[in-house]
């Protein structure tokens, strides 16, 4: 199929046999005269969020230069979120990345023009761009030429220097132009939100294509051509300018030199990028409209102040907090100086002490030194006396131990007799011992021998006695007691033993019962248990999935929660978004009717009058006073009307002989009043779904929905969405879209059914557990019984057990009887075989005659012991007189010794005090030189010159050690009471002080800094503000006598901010009369209405734009036809003025009898198998001839 752009200088309009529907007009047309209102520069502080005002280029290339080229001028920023075409309103103003060059700074760091040309642009005033003379200006596009690009095999066509108006059917490759200037002039696939990457623009079923276009030059330089070759199996491309190879940098670098701007929303506005004109924020809006219009350097200005602002803030407020620290510094130094004072006076008396310290140690020195020389004289003398004393009684002393000795021997000699003698005298008294216990025997044995018939007397009682106690046991045996049977006492136990065991058997049986009744009992509560947290997980459920929304939409997420806590502020209710209160009970319908929503309408605050409404509006969106800000969310009312609602398109015999399973409204739970939103916005009543895609056939269910004017309907996994074309002969056309997976809905709410079910079995569960607990009640009273059964066995048990005790004891005590009658038999059998006693006392006398002789013999041996020790004795006193006579003589002799002995005891006495003390002032002497020297050594060198000086001079010896000690102790006393200080303050003082000075520079410095920063602040706001508020001021005159002229009111604010990247520009909307002037924004206008903002704007800046093109794509989409009139002759208007610069305005359709202006060229998109010929193309006078031919056919019908 062939593709041709046909240029024909006409206002016939044309008529189409295909195309798109166009969107639905505006619900209300404002008739009434506005009365035009200015634009006014609103000096406000509006807390606004900061962004980043720095963007990045993204240069597409892909090839292997492109990739080495890329340096810090150009880096790349990709945005890759896709949506369908239902999220469309709800992309965020930063869902397209914008590019532009980075502002270069002058030699002096600030982002602003030098000091030389400030002065011409405070006064420059728009200039028009220079224009050649085939009216093109530089960068204008000249020729485009495309090859296997999209839709197109190839074309070529020339637009003209002015208005540009491509139009033609839906399909025929119109919005592909505008793709074609953005990727050939090297700007990135973000910018029209379609496609991302360079591959899925070479058309299906080729392996390459090229994008050739060429550009106006500067005046006197050649047009730049640029090719950019596409293929189908890579992501990369290829530039050629002018014929030559170059790379993507070198592209950018001539788009940048002729200010194209692409990336520009208020400059190129693809047809999927309208909706995000309206969601730029106003700061971002105020960035891009002075990259597209006014002053060139309004851009750098603003780029300077917001630097430079930002700098001036972190600089003030560095010496804010240097000046606060300051004063602290000042402050704790000050309290510091009592402290370091008294710390001086301190440390003097410590130096006088360590100063006192030294002389004392000094001075007793020398004071020890002279007590030892003394004691050393002393010592020498008495020494010489006692060695004199020594001489003259050495004959005494000779004499004297010669006695000694003499004196010692005979006391040995005596101490030796008396020795032998003590010896005797011990083996005579042992032989009187002995002696002494033979006669003892003796006494014995007669004593036995007189005692013989009192024994033979006892033997024969003891018989009696035993044979008295023997016959007694006899009898006990013979004549027993009576006893129970033993026997008969073990059958009685036997028995009762099996009744027990009956009991116990009957107890285990209980037991059993019991275990069962309770495991019973445990499964029934665990069932209990099990539906309580099933169905507080279906309530968990919900409470997840508004988590879930806060993740993605905080916003809305809030006002859900504020909502639940202020319904009672509301007349009805308001609905809570879609996706938290509708439930698909039928998980196998859940993916479609998620497709039948757009990503809003999933988040809807739903109102059922006209006050909820506007309440929620101004205490949300409006103001802050909802969630203390303004949020950003969807609402929606609509009065019901349900005679309005357009009827389904098949009826429900219609839907099943088609093979549909029902409506998509059928397959849904949700409350009543929200029915309404989803029948007249979301079209479920008109959504036929089908889960098997066989039983459809798809011609005839188009036909069959085609007849009410279109509709919407999903077979299997396929959306299609049925339109009639505005044009022709409206025929029927279907798009169609592949069903997303649902990921909002797949979660859905809690399903009332399984709800029911687990109630229904939490309730049968509990009826268990009560059957179970009365069960237990009977089981526990079985228990009780068999429980006094135990008893009442017990008790008799007992009973025998003890009358058994009784029997057996009986027997014992019969068989201990036959004991002891065995044991006294055999006593009473001794006693009477005893011996006789006359045999005994023969036995008794031999004994006896035996003791006497033995005795007769110690007596001789007794005698003899007694003559020796007589014997010994006399040698024993001789030799004691001797010693007495020589002790006599040692007497005398000592007396005389011992007076000459005291003398010299005295006077060693004398020597041994004087050598102690020589001995003690030595060693005090040497000890006090030590610690003197010790001491020297330790001092600091100032105190060792000092003591040095007083040595020298005397003045160390001029006090005694106690006069020291005194005055030592006196400073020691006034130390103490001079408060300590720690040596660390005055070391913090003189370092603080230190710091005092260096922060009182680094503050004069900084504030040297702020007050250049300040004027160098000065300067850009006195070139940027008034220049934009003139510019402001121009597009807001344009803009709101704009708006007037449809009957409706607008204007353009300057937002002012402190942050100078806060500074916005608010676009300001009425579309009727009971209104007041809103905000443009995503959400809140319709889409006519925000096109209709969008395309008034771009025309109000058109006559300050700076760009060489600007292009927009079916801007009038959703616009009624009074307003897209309005518009299209203002734009006429607008961009065929003499100064104007090249515009492009693509749209599916044109109304009739629209302005036409001789600089305006129409550019024809056909499509077909078969075009028009060459021939007669363009030809005025036949268009003309054509389009009254036209009238007059019409009017005759």
């Amino acid at each position: 199929m062939a593709r041709r752009v046909v240029s024909k200088n006409t206002d016939d309009s044309q008529k189409e046999n295909s195309g798109v529907a166009r969107r639905p007009a505006m619900e209300k047309n404002h008739t009434q005269e506005r009365t035009t209102r200015s634009t006014r520069a609103m000096r406000e502080h509006v807390a606004v969020p900061e962004e980043d005002d720095k963007e990045e280029e993204e240069e597409i290339g892909g090839g292997p230069a492109d990739e080495e080229d890329k340096d810090d001028d150009q880096e790349v920023e990709e945005e890759q979120e896709e949506q369908g075409p239902e999220d469309d309103d709800d992309d965020e103003e930063d869902a397209s990345p914008k590019g532009r060059k980075r502002v270069r700074v002058n030699g002096e760091g600030d982002s602003r023009p030098s000091s030389s040309s400030l002065k011409d642009e405070k006064k420059a005033r728009l200039q028009t761009l220079p224009r050649d003379v085939d009216g093109f200006v530089p960068g204008a596009i000249v020729r485009v030429q495309l090859k296997n690009f999209v839709t197109y095999d190839f074309v070529e066509f020339r637009p003209g220097p002015y208005l540009n108006m491509i139009f033609g059917p839906n399909g025929t490759g119109k919005s592909t132009i505008a793709c074609a200037i953005c990727l050939g002039l090297n700007f990135p696939p973000s910018v029209l939100g379609r496609a991302s990457e360079l591959n899925s623009f070479v058309k299906i079923g080729t392996d390459s294509g090229y994008i050739e276009i060429e550009l106006k030059g500067k005046k006197g330089k050649s047009n730049l051509v640029m090719r950019r070759t596409l293929s189908a199996n890579s992501k990369s491309s290829t530039f050629t300018l002018n014929g030559r190879s170059a790379t993507g940098r070198e592209i950018n670098t001539q788009m940048a030199e002729l200010n194209v701007q692409v990336s520009n929303l208020c400059t190129f506005l693809p047809q999927d990028k309208v909706s995000e004109f309206a969601r730029m924020s106003p700061q971002q809006l105020l960035r891009e409209t002075q990259r597209a219009a006014g002053d060139e350097h309004l851009t750098s200005w603003h780029d300077t102040l917001i630097s430079k602002g930002k700098e001036l803030k972190q600089v003030q407020e560095l010496v804010n907090a240097d000046r606060d620290q300051l004063k602290t510094m000042e402050e704790r130094n000050a309290n510091l100086e009592r402290d370091v004072k008294r710390y001086e006076e301190r440390r003097a008396i410590e130096r006088k002490i360590d100063l006192l310290e030294l002389i004392l140690p000094f001075r007793e020195y020398m004071e020890a030194k002279e007590r030892y020389e003394t004691a050393k004289a002393e010592q020498r003398r008495l020494h010489e006396h006692v060695k004199a004393l020594q001489k003259k009684n050495t004959p005494t002393l000779d004499l004297k131990k010669s006695l000694e000795r003499r004196l010692k021997e005979r006391e040995e000699h005596r101490e030796a007799k008396k020795a032998a003698t003590k010896h005797k005298f011990q083996v005579m008294r042992k032989k009187w011992t002995e002696n002494e216990t033979l006669e003892g025997q003796a006494d014995d044995l007669k004593a036995r021998l007189a005692n013989l018939k009192v024994a033979e007397k006892n033997r024969l009682r003891d018989i009696q006695k035993l044979e008295k106690a023997i016959a007694a046991a006899q009898n006990q045996i013979d004549n027993p007691p009576e006893i129970e049977d033993l026997q008969d006492l073990n059958n009685q136990l036997k028995q009762l033993n099996q009744e027990h065991n009956n009991t116990k058997a009957r107890q285990s049986e209980l037991q059993d019962r019991q275990r069962a009744n309770v495991n019973e009992e445990s499964r029934a509560k665990y069932e209990v248990n099990q539906n309580m947290q099933r169905l507080q997980q279906l309530e968990d459920a919900s409470h997840r999935k508004l988590e879930d929304l806060g993740r993605w939409d905080k916003d809305c997420a809030e006002v859900v929660v504020w909502l639940r806590k202020n319904r009672e502020r509301f007349k009805m209710e308001i609905f809570e978004p879609v996706q938290l209160c509708l439930t698909v009970p039928n998980k196998n319908y859940v993916h479609a009717v998620e497709s039948c929503f757009g990503g809003a309408q999933l988040k809807t605050f739903v109102a059922q009058c006209e006050e909820d409404y506007q309440l929620l509006n101004t205490l949300i969106v409006d103001t802050p006073q909802g969630i203390g800000r303004k949020a950003r969310i969807n609402t929606w009312f609509k009065v019901k009307n349900e005679s309005r609602l357009p009827p389904p398109p098949m009826s429900e015999e219609e839907m099943r002989q088609l093979g549909f399973d029902g409506y998509a409204i059928n397959y849904i739970d949700c409350p009543e009043g929200l029915k309404w939103y989803l029948q007249s916005e979301v079209r479920l009543h008109r959504t036929a779904i089908s889960l098997d895609a066989g039983r459809v056939d798809p011609n005839r269910a188009m036909e069959m929905v085609a007849r009410t004017g279109g509709a919407t309907y999903i077979i299997g996994n396929v959306v299609n969405t049925v339109t009639r074309s505005k044009y022709g002969k409206r025929l029927p056309q279907n798009s169609t879209k592949e069903v997303r997976q649902a990921k909002i809905l797949v979660n859905s709410a809690i399903d009332p059914q399984v709800k029911r079910g687990l109630d229904a079995a939490l309730a049968e569960a509990r009826v268990k557990l009560q059957l179970c607990k009365e069960e237990s009640e009977k089981l526990s009273v079985e228990d009780h019984e068999i429980q006094a059964a135990h008893k009442a066995y017990k008790d008799a048990y007992d009973g025998i057990n003890v009358r058994k005790k009784t029997v057996v004891a009986q027997q014992s005590h019969l068989l201990s009887l036959k004991a002891k009658i065995e044991s006294n038999q055999d006593r009473l059998d001794r006693l009477r075989n005893a011996p006789p006693v006359d045999t005994e006392r023969g036995q008794l006398k031999n004994r006896l005659l035996a003791n006497a002789r033995k005795r007769a013999d110690l007596v001789k041996e007794y005698t003899k012991l007694v003559r020796g020790a007589i014997k010994e004795q006399k040698e024993a006193t001789r030799v004691g007189l001797e010693y007495l006579q020589i002790l006599a003589n040692k007497s005398a002799l000592e007396q005389l010794w011992e007076v000459q002995e005291q003398e010299y005891r005295q006077a060693l006495a004398e020597f041994n005090d004087a050598h102690k003390l020589y001995e003690a002032a030595k060693l005090d002497s040497r000890a006090k030189l030590a610690v003197s020297k010790e001491k020297l050594d330790s001092v600091d060198d100032e105190i060792r010159d000092q003591f040095g000086q007083m040595e020298r001079s005397g003045e160390a010896n001029e006090k005694t050690s106690e006069e020291v000690e005194t005055e030592l102790q006196t400073q020691r006393a006034q130390l103490e009471m001079n408060l300590h200080t720690n040596p660390g303050v005055v070391e913090q003082y003189k370092k603080r002080k230190a710091e005092i000075e260096a922060l009182s520079n680094i503050i004069e410095e900084r504030e040297e800094k702020v007050e250049k920063i300040e004027r160098s602040i000065k300067i850009a706001r006195d070139n940027w503000q008034p220049t934009l508020e003139r510019l402001v001021a121009s597009i807001g005159k344009k803009f709101s006598a704009a708006f007037d002229r449809i009957g409706c009111a607008g204007e353009i604010r300057v937002s002012e901010h402190e942050d100078f990247d806060k500074w916005a520009i608010d676009i300001m909307v009425k579309f009727r009369d009971d209104e007041k002037l809103q905000l443009l924004t995503g959400e809140r206008q319709s889409g006519g209405e925000r096109s209709l903002t969008t395309i008034l704007y771009l025309m109000s800046l058109t006559e300050e734009a700076r760009a060489p093109f600007s292009l927009v794509d079916e801007i009038n989409q959703g616009m009624d036809q009074r307003a897209e009139r309005a518009v299209h002759n203002s734009l006429v208007e607008v961009t065929c003025k003499e100064d104007s610069g090249q515009y492009f305005l693509i749209t599916p359709k044109l109304l009739p009898d629209l302005k036409y202006h001789e600089r305006m060229k129409v550019l024809c998109v056909n499509n077909g198998e078969w075009l028009l010929e060459e021939t007669g193309t363009g030809s005025m006078i036949g268009l003309i001839e054509g389009f009254v031919n036209r009238n007059r056919s019409n009017a005759a019908a």
